[in-house]
């Protein structure tokens, strides 16, 4: 299968410059098509797989990592599509999120984006253990909670706040990521997670 890149209706957002968004798409589109491109070669590769062990071996690693780039940007994107809309407060995600975080998820999750070093701040949720978790991928590949569906996803690599913000500006850029958001988004995300 070769997967298309998706189409966001993305509007202006606050504090995040269209040319900002427009760049951070194209990042979006570059992982499908290397992707694809990686796919259609282990099929090549694994015509002989003891002659192309080393290229099928750094292939495969690599593949994993622009899967998740590309379906992290689609969470991360989704959650602005739409008009900007606050999250019910007295909705299912909004009291979930009160009752484990003691009123405090914001800062906490706050807090995982802006932890020192690139990648993404990811709140999930364990449909096992009936539980949040948060948590941080440092390299998009690697430190998930896997099998965990998401809820939030927040872009913290440079390429998400560079150039609006500066090296050092990743506390305001998370500022108007909080401000942007659709949380109908992670509230229909949270509702299939528990039907």
């Amino acid at each position: 299968m070769t997967y298309e890149a998706k189409r966001f209706n993305l509007p202006s957002l606050e504090g995040i410059s269209d040319e900002s968004v427009k760049q951070h798409v194209g990042l979006y589109e570059g992982y499908v098509k290397n992707f694809n491109a990686i796919s259609a070669k282990l099929v090549e590769y694994a015509a002989d797989t003891e002659k192309n062990a080393h290229a099928l071996s750094e292939l495969i690693r690599r593949k994993s990592f622009e899967f998740d780039g590309m379906r992290l940007h689609e969470h991360y994107f989704e959650q602005f599509e739409g008009t900007l809309t606050p999250l019910s407060v007295n909705g299912p995600l909004a009291q979930a999120l009160t009752r484990e975080y003691n009123g405090h998820f914001t800062e906490y999750f706050r807090a995982i984006g802006n932890m020192r070093g690139p990648g993404w701040a990811i709140l999930y949720y364990d449909t096992v253990g009936k539980q949040f978790q948060a948590g941080f991928a440092g390299e998009q590949h690697q430190g998930h909670f896997v099998t965990l569906p998401i809820i939030l996803a927040l872009d913290v690599w440079e390429h998400a706040f560079i150039l609006d913000y500066g090296a050092q500006g990743k506390g305001k850029y998370i500022d108007a990521f909080f401000k942007n958001l659709n949380w109908e988004v992670m509230e229909k995300r949270f509702a299939e997670v528990q039907s």
